[in-house]
């Protein structure tokens, strides 16, 4: 039968004996540096395996000096039960109780009491220090932990403490989280002949041999070269194991404590991160806004400052929501546990949970944003989706991200984007990249309302078109700050046939120029001259009498036919049709590819046209970088077209 893997993590203060007891349970002195065998106390994390009917733990012995809490945190990640040692001859101390409020911080919420040392007190002795035990865990996770009695020494409660594990150890349920594979890191070293070794507690997933991660927050691949969980070659890891990595395509000196391993492009480093943030119920002080603290995240430790958004203090015992600008970015994922201390390293100021692994900067006292974080945190799973999508804005979020930015399970993802997109809570759109993205519905009814205010002005404006450049409309939504976004929602839209056009104009679908029938038939007979005239062209003079003289009119016309892409201005009074422009484009540049230049005339006889209208042609096409004159020579230009010319010729 296959064994179910746990992690069991010491906790407690120095000299209780913790690591004395994990040697009585297994057989492993954990204290592996020669400093720690010559002080006498754990300096640094260890490591020992315990095989129980059914399970294999995993322990991680913690040191308990106040100097080394840092490391302390660094060992509880990942933690399923915690075994909380008491000497019989101290009692409760500092390191006690801090590391019981780490313990709380971090959602640990299975624990064994060991009282150890037992052999050093009587009865009644035993007896006083179960009772302070019960007063220190009354109203916590922990309040009705077994506390067993223990001797190192003499084998006194050992056996009773492996059955009350392996009992604890069945009642745990299995995690839910997030399926790709991360592993915070605490320990780097090389081996010889096999290069960079890494190891950690398995937070979620499963690594195969042979797999490509990514390093975080460096954001570097690697790949897992070999594998040992409980001291054993094996083919993979999986969640609540202790596990070793063998590593290529890096050094061991680029990594450190701290770092993350994790399916390639699974995680998101942010310096930004937004929490439900407690302060410690101890405290004599409120947190107070914009306070220096050490992020302890995973195995990381990062210095930062805190922001407090609806309050200036965090009360003792009180939850607020915050925000931690971080000197250095983090990895984390929506309900992830942390530790907060301050800045000198001495003491623990609070805990919570993230609710935003990667946040931008929120306004303190925002109605609208605590509403938003307040919905992140603890709504319904709906909720927590149009948050995330509202935090996102128009840069929107892909589904594949969203159970680490929500904690929504990613099984119930696909179910819950439906009813949200159904309820026209949520917006979907393929860019044209392919990727979909998720987009809070508001922004996008926003989007699409000042698309067409900005287009009834146009129209409002213009009453004579019944189009517009859709670079202008483009330009004016650039606060967007995603031109993909705009565009992929305006083709939309056009789709949708609330708007009408192409990549080049666009106008609103229900809006009619306002022209007489007078008008269409003369805009109508503009065109088609133009298009019989080809290369000896009307003028604006040559329609007047069709207006009766109304020389104002005709140029609306003249300009209309311009902006809807029927005619071209070459300079005051001349125009060419649009597809005529592009015929003289094509067939000039085609001559002059030999690279010989070309000579006014020589321009006007291959056009079939006079000198006339020659010399403004050549002039347009040096103006528009179809050529490049030198001297009474025409030729193709050294350089690439300008942009202008590029975008004529695209928008062929």
């Amino acid at each position: 039968m296959l064994k179910r893997d746990l992690i069991l993590g010491t906790a407690g203060h120095i000299d209780h004996g913790k690591t004395s007891l994990v040697k009585a349970l297994t057989g492993v002195d954990c204290d592996r540096l020669p400093e720690e065998k010559a002080r006498g106390i754990t300096i640094d994390l260890g490591f020992a395996n315990l095989d129980l009917p059914g399970f294999r733990i995993g322990i991680v012995d913690v040191p308990g000096h106040e100097k080394f809490i840092k490391n302390m945190l660094a060992g509880a990640t990942g933690f399923d039960i915690a075994l909380i040692i008491i000497a019989a001859d101290d009692s409760v101390m500092p390191q006690t109780r801090e590391h019981l409020e780490i313990l709380k911080f971090l959602k640990i919420k299975h624990a064994i009491v060991a009282l150890t040392k037992c052999d050093l007190g009587d009865s009644e002795t035993l007896e006083v220090v179960e009772m302070e035990i019960r007063d220190l865990l009354e109203g916590s996770f922990f309040e009705n932990a077994p506390i067993i009695q223990t001797s190192a020494i003499t084998g006194k409660g050992i056996t009773e403490l492996k059955n009350k594990i392996a009992e604890i150890c069945s009642g745990i349920e299995a995690k839910k989280t997030q399926q790709f594979f991360r592993l915070p890191i605490d320990r780097s070293f090389a081996i010889h002949g096999y290069g960079a070794v890494v190891t950690g507690t398995v937070y979620s997933g499963i690594v195969n041999e042979g797999d490509e991660l990514e390093l975080f927050p460096q954001k570097k691949l690697v790949r897992v070269r070999s594998l040992q969980s409980h001291a054993k070659n094996v083919k993979s890891s999986s969640e609540g194991q202790r596990c070793a990595i063998n590593l290529a395509g890096i050094d061991h000196h680029e990594v450190v404590r701290g770092q993350e391993l994790a399916t390639s492009g699974s995680l998101f480093p942010a310096k930004i991160i937004s929490v439900v943030l407690y302060c410690a119920k101890d405290r004599k002080k409120p947190l107070k806004h914009r306070l220096p603290v050490r992020l302890h995240l995973g195995t990381s430790e990062i210095l930062g400052t805190l922001s407090i958004l609806e309050d200036d203090t965090i009360a003792p015992g009180k939850p607020g929501l915050a925000q931690l600008f971080l000197k250095e970015p983090v990895t984390g994922s929506w309900g992830q546990p942390f530790v907060i201390r301050n800045s000198s390293a001495t003491a623990t100021l609070g805990g919570g949970n993230i609710i935003q692994p990667l946040a931008g900067k929120i306004r303190r006292r925002h109605s609208h944003s605590i509403e938003m974080l307040n919905n992140l945190a603890s709504g319904p799973d709906i909720s927590k989706l149009k948050a995330a999508a509202w935090f996102a804005g128009f840069k929107g979020i892909n589904e594949e991200s969203l159970p680490l930015l929500t904690g929504i399970d990613s099984s119930e993802i696909k179910k819950q984007l439906k009813v949200g997109l159904a309820d026209n809570v949520l917006f979907e759109i393929t860019t044209s990249t392919g990727k979909k993205k998720i987009i809070d519905n508001q922004l996008i009814t926003d989007l699409k309302t000042k698309t067409i205010t900005i287009l009834e002005s146009l129209h409002l404006e213009n009453p004579l078109l019944s189009t517009h450049e859709r670079q202008r409309i483009t330009m004016e939504l650039a606060y967007v700050g995603d031109d993909q976004l705009v565009q992929d929602l305006i083709d939309q839209m056009i789709e949708q046939k609330v708007l009408t056009g192409n990549k080049r104009r666009i106008g609103l679908t229900a809006f009619k120029p306002k022209l007489s029938n007078n008008q269409r038939k003369l805009l109508e007979k503009i065109h088609t001259a133009y298009q019989e005239a080809k290369f000896a062209p009307p003028t604006m003079e040559d329609f007047i009498n069709h207006l009766g003289g109304q020389k104002i009119q005709l140029q609306e016309l003249f300009n209309l036919c311009v902006l809807e892409g029927k005619l071209v201005f070459l300079q005051e009074n001349l125009y060419l049709e649009y597809e005529v422009e592009h015929e003289m484009r094509c067939t000039v540049s085609n001559a002059l590819e030999n690279g010989k230049g070309m000579t006014v005339a020589e321009i006007r006889d291959l056009l079939k046209t006079s000198r006339k209208y020659a010399v403004p042609f050549c002039e347009h096409l040096d103006k528009i970088g179809t050529t490049r004159r030198e001297g009474d020579l025409r030729f193709l230009p050294l350089k690439p077209l300008n942009s202008q010319q590029e975008n004529l010729d695209h928008d062929q």
